[in-house]
């Protein structure tokens, strides 16, 4: 089986396909929609949709399964219609590619192995799909938050050279804008794409639980997101030094306007005593 993961968007209604879909239920945002074959064959009429599923994650990241990119596309434009965000022209630019295969001959004692590319298990079961589709499904999204991380960055480093150059004073508009970002980029690593949080099937078995445990170590889930979080704390501090900066010269260039009116009432009234 060939996974294929794409992060289009921050965020993707997923109680809004699953209407569209005729699935009645009401999905929180730790869980993913998952599309099977004959839903699927609702959406891409005429195709052969056999053995196929999709899965989507709240997080703006969507899963298929043996999808053609012709049919990914396709997904990608049903997707559209839910999420305005998405960016038609450059959906393939935080992806990845994995696969599940199945060896016979691997040993109940050893019932799975995997690399960065692929993961070969004893014997087939559906609870891998989820957990392939999960741990690809957070890398990529893991991706798109870190590129984010590097655009605030660039941000940051262009006020910090106006304070290089003795530019003390920030507009109010540009410092909020960065701030948003950075609380954008916080909800969004850890409030949202839930790194730390397992999917619920590796309560029903440890096997699913230690192969679910051992890639998300493997792809450095927790150690990205230990990093983003570090950078993040940074940046706020960075903010905070940014906002005191601000807030003390515009408390002294008000104080000076008060010290300035005040004198020139008082050169005022001079004038009128000499007269």
């Amino acid at each position: 089986m060939k996974f294929k993961a794409y992060s289009v968007a921050n965020e993707i209604n997923l109680n809004k396909i699953a209407l569209d879909c005729g699935i009645p239920k009401k999905y929180t945002w730790e869980e993913p929609l998952i599309l099977t074959p004959i839903i699927l064959d609702t959406i891409f009429s005429g195709l052969d949709m056999r053995d196929k599923r999709v899965f989507i994650f709240s997080f703006g990241t969507f899963v298929t399964i043996d999808f053609t990119l012709d049919e990914d596309n396709r997904l990608l434009q049903y997707l559209k219609g839910f999420e305005r965000e998405i960016d038609l022209k450059k959906w393939t630019r935080y992806s990845d590619e994995y696969e599940l295969k199945v060896d016979l001959g691997l040993d109940e004692e050893n019932p799975f192995s995997f690399t960065d590319e692929e993961l070969v298990v004893a014997r087939f079961e559906e609870a891998y799909q989820e957990i392939v589709a999960t741990v690809i499904a957070k890398s990529v999204a893991l991706e798109r938050v870190e590129e984010n991380m590097k655009n605030i960055l660039d941000r940051i480093e262009s006020m910090v050279e106006r304070l290089e150059k003795g530019r003390f004073r920030l507009s109010d508009r540009k410092l909020a804008k960065t701030i948003a970002q950075v609380l954008r980029h916080e909800y969004s690593t850890i409030a949202y794409i839930m790194i730390l949080d397992r999917p619920d099937l590796t309560w029903e078995s440890n096997l699913y639980s230690d192969l679910y445990d051992q890639m998300a170590e493997f792809f450095e889930l927790s150690d990205r997101y230990e990093i983003m979080k570090t950078k993040t704390d940074i940046l706020n501090n960075i903010i905070d030094g940014f906002a005191t900066i601000s807030h003390s010269m515009r408390g002294t260039f008000i104080e000076w306007v008060i010290v300035i009116l005040i004198v020139a009432e008082v050169v005022l009234m001079l004038l009128e005593f000499i007269q």
